[in-house]
């Protein structure tokens, strides 16, 4: 019991470090596949914010690229021919007049176009003052729109003021020869991307595509400025030299969105810009995105930020924020859980099939110990017997022939006893390695039960029994498909046992009966002993349930002959029970299928067993 107590801690002990080493296994390995999840989900977030900067650039460079290269002659709301292309800036004393391009909306998302003087007056060319205002109202634009434009110009001369938008603004003769170089090689010159990407000392993929973007709105405002020196002047008077300009810068100033630039013209510099709709803007870009990135929103971008450009565009000052991805909740297995699952199982299954095989090796090994215990109590009893009475006969110490024959047949009584439990030993071990029982054959129960008798009947002598037969109605001429030799050796079985186990009782008769219920015969033995106890009824049927004490103390055998007939009676398609209603002594009930019934059925087989039994 101690060694089986050792062996079932280190099964445990094992299992535990086994299990243990497993869990960590598996939580490194699902905290590996939840950070690789997250990163795919990351990087299709980039992915997809990457996608939408552009996308949102892209549909916005064509409307800075427009201002950045609009002529600054129009920000005036009458122009005459003869200074379009001369003086440019100033109003001509003679010659025709026609109106400025931006009387009119140029785009559903500039509000208002304005310019600021060197006296630092504020005009725009869509709220003209009064000597133009009567032209204009009666033959360009509504008197509506007039005043739309004139309350959005007084907004803006409470918001801006000349010096700010100036010191944010970058020189217009060094931007004017980046634009053109840039013009005629179809490159960009150092943006916003570039001095971001400066101050932070690396450049990372953000800046790289911040970088690129400005590069391509940029290259699209030189190409427009490229094509607007290429026009033919409408006048043949001088055109002037002294002038320059920038390329439109994207400002936040007093909450408002304003594109603006520095114009130079004879030494007086000007600054023009438009308003822009920042919320109508704000509307079209995430409409443009909303299959990239749903539930985005768009942010400004103050002047004095100069984080990363990673998620802000190029175009305006403007920054994508991007809920963060959230992890799935789909309720499915990735495939690493499910490889995990089906590992976990295969897990339980090996260690429930360890302690199964364990459990069953150390129940084998526990049985052949008892049966070595067991069998070794039964031989040595025969054995000493044999060697007593065989050295008092050999040396002449019994004289008298009545004794000698009484030896004799102790001898035999205890070299049947032998032969039995050998035969009960060798059937069972047949049967343990699978070797194919007899073939059952129809036989007429009442021939094979007399057959039997004689057998039976001297072993119930040999203990001073009476063996009883009785037959029911129907009983001699029932037929069955049964294996004569395989009844033989249950009967047997059952008669040595109630010989052995009612030894003390008082009726010395042993009941052997048999009588048709249906389909089935049921062969019954019944003694008048005392019975058998609960602990006992359930492992009566166990094979070498008897240990050595268990021997010493009880009847002879080793508890094989109950194990033994029942293998044999299923073996042939019937059943050994025991009959659990009889209160006095033990009844066991052989039940066996029947075929027909027959007056005489021949079978050799029964005739050869029956004539060795006499």
């Amino acid at each position: 019991m101690r060694r089986n107590w050792m062996v079932w801690l280190l099964f445990a002990l094992s299992l535990a470090v086994v299990l243990a080493a497993t869990v960590w296994i598996s939580r490194t390995m699902l905290k590996l596949d939840r950070a690789e999840a997250d990163a795919r989900r990351r990087a299709a977030l980039e992915e997809n914010v990457r996608l939408a900067l552009w996308r949102m650039d892209t549909a916005l460079a064509p409307l800075v690229g427009q201002e950045s290269a609009r002529p600054y002659f129009v920000y005036r709301p009458l122009l005459s021919t003869d200074s379009a292309y001369g003086w440019m800036i100033h109003d001509s004393p003679h010659g025709a007049v026609f109106p400025s391009p931006l009387l009119k909306p140029v785009s559903p998302y500039i509000l208002l176009h304005f310019q600021f003087l060197p006296d630092g007056r504020i005009i725009s060319p869509q709220a003209p003052t009064a000597s133009d205002l009567a032209m204009i109202k009666s033959r360009y634009v509504s008197e509506s729109a007039i005043d739309r434009a004139a309350a959005r110009l007084a907004t803006l001369r409470t918001r801006l003021r000349r010096e700010e938008l100036f010191s944010q603004l970058p020189e217009p003769g060094r931007a004017a020869g980046e634009m053109t170089a840039a013009a005629q090689h179809g490159a960009a010159p150092r943006g916003p991307a570039q001095r971001i990407t400066a101050a932070d000392g690396r450049q990372d993929r953000g800046a790289v595509e911040f970088l690129r973007r400005d590069q391509a709105i940029v290259s699209n405002a030189a190409a427009m400025a490229r094509q607007q020196m290429t026009l033919p002047p409408v006048s043949s008077g001088p055109v002037r030299a002294d002038f320059g300009s920038e390329v439109m810068t994207p400002l936040w100033i007093g909450g408002e969105l304003i594109l603006a630039r520095r114009v130079s013209v004879g030494g007086e510099e000007y600054l023009q810009g438009c308003l822009l709709d920042w919320q109508g803007i704000r509307t079209w870009l995430l409409d443009q995105i909303g299959d990239l990135a749903p539930g985005a929103d768009l942010k400004p971008v103050p002047a004095d930020d100069v984080a990363d450009g990673s998620r802000r565009l190029a175009a305006l000052p403007i920054r994508l924020a991007v809920p963060a991805p959230a992890a799935t909740t789909d309720g499915k297995f990735s495939p690493l859980g499910l490889s995990l699952v089906a590992a976990w199982r295969c897990l339980i299954l090996a260690a429930a099939a360890s302690g199964l095989l364990l459990w069953g090796v150390m129940r084998l090994s526990q049985r052949r110990a008892t049966f070595v215990s067991a069998v070794t109590h039964e031989l040595r009893t025969p054995l000493t017997t044999f060697h007593m009475y065989t050295e008092m006969l050999a040396e002449g110490m019994v004289k008298d022939p009545e004794q000698q024959r009484e030896y004799l047949q102790t001898f035999r009584g205890e070299a049947a006893r032998l032969t039995h439990l050998v035969e009960n030993v060798l059937a069972y071990a047949r049967l343990e390695r699978g070797r194919k029982a007899a073939p059952v054959e129809s036989l007429c129960l009442g021939e094979l039960l007399q057959g039997f008798f004689g057998r039976l009947d001297a072993r119930a002598r040999q203990s001073d029994r009476e063996l009883v037969l009785e037959k029911g109605p129907r009983v001699e001429e029932a037929v069955v498909r049964v294996d004569s030799s395989a009844v033989e050796q249950i009967l047997l079985n059952l008669v040595d046992n109630a010989c052995k186990h009612a030894r003390a009782s008082t009726d010395r008769r042993i009941h052997l009966s048999a009588r048709q219920q249906g389909r089935q015969v049921e062969i019954r033995i019944l003694d008048h002993g005392p019975g058998l106890p609960s602990p006992v009824r359930r492992r009566l049927f166990r094979p070498f349930r008897k240990s050595a004490s268990e021997a010493a103390c009880s009847a002879p055998g080793v508890g094989l002959g109950l194990a033994l007939s029942r293998r044999l009676a299923r073996d042939m398609g019937g059943r050994l029970e025991l009959d659990r209603g009889v209160s006095e002594g033990a009844c066991f009930v052989l039940t066996v299928p029947v075929v027909k019934t027959s007056r005489q059925v021949y079978s050799p087989n029964l005739e050869r067993r029956s004539s060795r039994s006499v």
